[in-house]
């Protein structure tokens, strides 16, 4: 068993923090940097050893992380008998109450047990038959405090998880207007890391769709943390609760930086694209170092000493294959021609490098989506330190 189940009395909690297969490192170092310890690294996922102080510094400071849970119960289930007898035998009224609603989802990989519903349900019945018997009742309402239950079966390993987070952490809160394709937060934020982006980078994004790797920009510069402007589910749990999640926020909000020289510039050839931006940059409470524009990719003008970091087409929702490879040629021979202190554009083109016309200094395999992708890094005019 990975971690112990929950108990009443315990400060410590096994948690994992998922995130889209590639960030793994900088999801990691995020983790450390905030103190936490106990860290180990797997595909998707880092799990790592915190209080419920921890539980709610990690929600609303990773930028990477999609959510954060708390380990209950680890246990081999090769078949739906050990499926159940693995969830039955967990203490299960240390975690929910005889009123909570807790809802059961998950994902199995490599495992002999394939069907998700089937998975759901075998878990779910072995939840309500064990609290019944602990709860001393025939009759479970769920109408109380939701409890989301999430599991995952990698190699015929069941992991039973709490989930702390409820929507997925790339909701921060400031972009409910979409355009077509928008990057996820939390990718964005990933490209900003490892773009090293400081408080005093000129960052620009010629393909600014709705302002997502800007804006993450700037809150990184600021040190502003990416959940202070939303929701989290174990605020309404006993275990961490409100009153946590608000001194973690205060705290937060003291943190944030106001003496910094970085710049964001943002331009899209879609005006509509541009006034999301915008909008989504108030929302955000960035507005003042970033700047969107109406302009063409193919026809900007490189700044000396800038990071540009982009989402450019690829054919996959927007335009074809043809028209993107045009594209990223045209727009190649462009800033190639100038002095950044970096490039990075993540892209799934086939042959990517062939058509921007040159060869990367660096590759990163990434998920825009469900889309493989490569983060292409041209490292420039880099600062000794990186």
């Amino acid at each position: 068993m990975r971690g112990a189940f929950l108990v009443p009395g315990d400060i410590m909690y096994r948690l994992v923090a998922t995130c889209g297969f590639g960030l793994e490192s900088v999801l990691s170092y995020e983790i450390r940097h905030l103190g936490f310890d106990g860290v180990e690294v797997s595909d998707g996922r880092i799990f790592f050893d915190a209080d419920e102080y921890g539980v709610a510094k990690a929600n609303i400071w990773l930028r990477t992380a999609e959510r954060v849970l708390i380990v209950l119960e680890e246990f081999p289930a090769g078949d739906f008998d050990a499926l159940f007898d693995g969830a039955y035998a967990a203490d299960w009224s240390s975690v929910l109450s005889s009123n909570d609603a807790f809802p059961v989802k998950g994902y199995s990989l490599n495992s002999k047990l394939t069907s998700i519903p089937a998975c759901q349900s075998v878990l779910k019945k072995a939840i309500v038959e064990k609290m019944k018997v602990q709860y001393g009742t025939e009759f479970l309402p769920e109408r109380g405090t939701e409890k989301k239950i999430r599991f995952s079966i990698v190699k015929d390993m069941c992991t039973l998880m709490l989930d702390t987070s409820g929507d997925g952490l790339h909701k921060r809160g400031y972009r409910p207007l979409l355009n077509e394709a928008p990057i996820r937060e939390t990718l964005a934020a990933g490209m900003a890391d490892l773009a090293r982006v400081y408080d005093d980078s000129t960052v620009v994004d010629p393909f600014c769709g709705s302002g997502t790797i800007v804006i993450e920009s700037a809150m990184r510069a600021l040190n502003m943390a990416p959940g202070l402007s939303r929701h989290f589910a174990a605020e309404e749990y006993d275990i961490v609760g409100k009153e946590i999640f608000d001194r973690v926020r205060s705290e937060a909000r003291s943190a944030v930086r106001s003496d910094i020289q970085f710049r964001g510039f943002g331009s899209d050839i879609d005006p509509e694209a541009v006034r999301i931006s915008r909008e989504n940059a108030e929302r955000a409470g960035v507005d003042m170092y970033c700047t969107f524009s109406l302009a063409d990719a193919r026809e900007i003008i490189p700044q000396t000493d800038s990071l540009i970091i982009t989402n450019p087409p690829y054919g996959e929702r927007l335009s074809s294959p043809a028209e993107a490879e045009k594209l990223c040629s045209d727009f190649g021979r462009q800033v190639l021609k100038g002095s950044q202190r970096g490039i990075y554009v993540i892209s799934s083109l086939q042959d990517f490098e062939k058509h921007f016309g040159k060869q990367a200094s660096r590759r990163r395999k990434l998920y825009n989506g469900m889309i493989p992708c490569q983060l292409y890094m041209y490292f420039g005019n880099r600062r000794k330190a990186e």
